[in-house]
């Protein structure tokens, strides 16, 4: 297997595990990851899901160069949409994600991270898409979900450009939410995910689908979406975890 998934509670970690390759995506990559989110999709318990990748070096460092480079138009085609339907399954889960990006994110490595909710990077942690270098264009919805992160005139630079940029730089940039000693990633992205899994698992649902639909609506639409999903925050849960935090005022 090339992608590995791992439980810790309500936390699931994706390992992209080609490190020999740094983690490059492959057709094989996209179809087993796109297994491992049936698994956590299946799992009404899934809290939060930490994507990484294997090694020190890489977190993904793009689409497999190897196996684009006899591909024709239709082949292309089908490879982008396959890289897209599965990241937008990533972006698309119920549970919050976080990419815990260590060493190169470049092409489909960054496209993968952009996929995610949140992004915590080493400080070693590269960032770019390189692919006009190479004669194509990001294919696994790169120019779509960058521009809406950093602005379009930062996504153009470094599109058409080619250029990476550092873990400072992605983080003046807004397209990594913080940036950590490379020893200390790990502990890091845990201690988000365990904060996020400590809460209440259907508010924190609601909560990120009521600001992913803040992205793509108006203002008072959002607000209409937002109350409809505040009343359904009112459920059992609520009622545990509001009593508790009565119990607790009240005996100090």
């Amino acid at each position: 297997m090339s992608v590995d998934l791992a439980r810790d509670g309500a936390i699931y970690t994706i390992t992209i595990n080609r490190p020999e390759a740094l983690n490059a995506l492959n057709t094989r990559v996209l179809s087993e990851l796109d297994e491992v989110l049936d698994e956590i999709v299946a799992d009404e318990d899934a809290g939060v899901v930490i994507v990484t990748g294997a090694g020190d070096k890489a977190f993904v460092a793009g689409a497999d160069i190897e196996e684009m480079r006899d591909m024709g138009p239709d082949e292309a085609y089908d490879f982008g949409r396959k890289g897209q339907a599965v990241f937008n399954r990533l972006a698309s889960l119920p549970q919050p994600t976080i990419a815990a990006v260590n060493g190169f994110a470049l092409g489909g490595g960054c496209e993968l991270a952009l996929a995610c909710d949140m992004r915590i990077a080493s400080d070693n942690a590269t960032f770019g898409e390189p692919e006009v270098g190479l004669g194509i264009i990001p294919g696994f919805a790169g120019t779509q979900r960058l521009p809406r992160l950093v602005g379009s005139a930062k996504a153009l630079e470094m599109i058409l450009t080619g250029q990476s940029i550092g873990a400072q730089e992605a983080l003046a940039s807004g397209l990594v939410n913080r940036v950590v000693a490379a020893g200390e990633l790990q502990q890091e992205v845990l201690r988000v995910a365990r904060l996020i899994a400590a809460n209440g698992s259907h508010a924190v649902r609601l909560a990120k689908q009521a600001i992913v639909t803040a992205a793509n609506t108006s203002f008072d639409a959002g607000c209409e979406v937002e109350t409809c999903l505040f009343a359904q925050s009112f459920d059992e849960e609520r009622t545990r975890r509001m009593t508790a935090f009565l119990e607790k005022r009240s005996k100090k």
